[in-house]
């Protein structure tokens, strides 16, 4: 997705890096604090969810959307942004990106209803999916050699930082000026970097590049489709026409997108990398580990502050632990995959998430929330966190240098779809928790989070290849 210049025969003076020096540095710096927006904003609105529905009168449904719309637009038509950034050039694409989160950041915070706080969701979406894949691209043609390895360094470690930072930061400004403001805060800075950027950030030639927007409205509404009926299903049931339409309506859009990325000559998805084992494993590493990690925030945010009456604050800081368990998590699975493979790291990394999801499958709806829920939820992100950087290394590590940029824009896509995917399926059966602020809703959906993990870990060793990936992590977009 993000493509390089590295290892070309000669340059000139346009297709040089920017001048060495901190220009270049300094742009990165601003480029990171622009990818720590988007994906701070995954995470801050878990905790502000609760106050969202008593402002604007919000029901499980729309407060699931209030997650996924965001998600399923970043994830859905990321492949097309990186597309767009190469035929357009990653400036113009970046600075557009930028400009459209920005002032969907403004109408969200603004939002007086259901349909305009959605709205502003999905365009942060647009807005994601245009700016990231761009500033990867700049980022990796803005830095050669050792100089990159450290740029996509400090680039994957924005990451974790931007989870742990949405947790605490959404919960902070909910209690304090108010949960629209887990918007607004977004407002300057976007204009701050609008007005920067462009001085530090050099126009570059457009590379010729076909655009597949059949392709990309396909696989966006797909997954739109599916996404609604998993939500409807906490009402109509699993068998219910309201839910079983829109699913059918899924697997219709599915096969045509398939259909026409064999017919394109330009397609969005390369589907031939879903024959390379390492790619698919990949994806269903992190298909399954992201869904267990936003469906943990958003469970999790909603049982503390429906059952046990948490503050917004408070929820956040209870969740900072959790984030930070991710991040050790992740270290410790980079060290794994590198001395005893990629499969027994997976593996072991998919258990431990069931074993910690275990205990949360009888939440109490009274006592210590510091020993019944705090200890399997720190537990099961160490194992999440060395998934993520298993799927990752195992997608990039084992598959030709020539396809990393493709590889890495799946395993991507596939980073927001299984948030989107995971939040959909555990609303619906947490429905009775929402309804009626009971822990036992909550109990079953941790229940399905545990199968899944156990079920990923049974997965994973038949199906992620043997052996060491040969280079640990890569140009992720988070």
């Amino acid at each position: 997705m993000a493509h390089s210049t590295a290892g070309a025969p000669h340059t000139d003076a346009h297709d040089r890096p920017p001048p060495a020096g901190p220009r270049r540095w300094a742009a990165l710096a601003l480029i990171c604090v622009a990818q720590f927006m988007l994906v701070l904003d995954v995470t801050v609105v878990n905790v502000a969810l609760p106050d969202m529905a008593a402002d604007l009168d919000l029901d499980r449904e729309a407060l699931t959307w209030v997650v996924t719309a965001y998600t399923l637009c970043f994830g859905g038509l990321m492949l097309l942004g990186g597309r767009l950034a190469d035929a357009l050039g990653a400036r113009r694409t970046l600075l557009a990106g930028l400009a459209l989160f920005t002032t969907a950041s403004l109408v969200t915070g603004l939002a007086q209803n259901a349909p305009m706080l959605l709205g502003g969701r999905i365009g942060q979406g647009v807005g994601a999916a245009l700016l990231s894949p761009a500033a990867l691209s700049v980022v990796t043609t803005a830095f050669h050699g050792a100089e990159r390895n450290k740029a996509l360094g400090v680039w994957s470690a924005i990451g974790g930082a931007g989870a742990a930072a949405g947790v605490v930061l959404g919960g902070a400004l909910t209690d304090g000026p108010g949960w629209p403001w887990v918007f607004y805060v977004n407002v300057p800075v976007g204009l701050l970097l609008l007005a920067v950027l462009p001085t530090l950030v050099p126009a570059r030639a457009p590379l010729p590049a076909r655009l597949d927007i059949p392709g990309a409205l396909l696989v966006t509404t797909g997954t739109a489709a599916l996404i609604y009926g998993l939500v409807e299903a906490g009402d109509a049931g699993w068998t219910g026409a309201a839910s079983l339409l829109p699913l059918t309506g899924a697997v219709v859009a599915y096969t045509a997108f398939v259909a026409v990325e064999r017919a394109s000559r330009a397609p969005l998805m390369d589907l031939r990398m879903f024959t390379r084992r390492p790619v698919l494993a990949g994806v269903f590493l992190m298909l399954v580990a992201t869904a267990l990690l936003i469906s943990f925030f958003f469970l999790g945010s909603a049982y503390l502050q429906h059952v046990r009456g948490f503050s917004p604050l408070r929820t956040g800081l209870l969740f900072l632990p959790v984030a930070v368990a991710t991040g050790v998590g992740a270290h410790v699975g980079s060290r794994l995959v590198g001395r005893i493979g990629s499969r027994p790291t997976a593996v072991a990394g998919m258990a431990v998430a069931a074993a910690g999801t275990v205990p949360l499958t009888r939440l109490p709806e009274n006592g210590s929330v510091y020993a019944g829920l705090l200890p399997g939820f720190v537990l099961a992100s160490l194992g999440i966190g060395a998934v993520l950087v298993t799927a990752g290394t195992t997608a990039l590590g084992m598959v030709e240098h020539r396809e990393a940029g493709l590889a890495s824009g799946v395993v991507n896509t596939a980073h927001e779809v299984g948030g989107s995917i995971g939040v959909a399926v555990v609303s619906s059966v947490a429905a009775a928790g929402f309804e009626r602020g009971s822990a036992g809703g909550f109990g079953d959906a941790f229940t399905v989070c545990a199968v899944a993990a156990a079920a990923g870990a049974v997965v994973a060793l038949g199906l992620v290849p043997r052996g060491t990936p040969q280079q640990a992590g890569g140009p992720h977009v988070h």
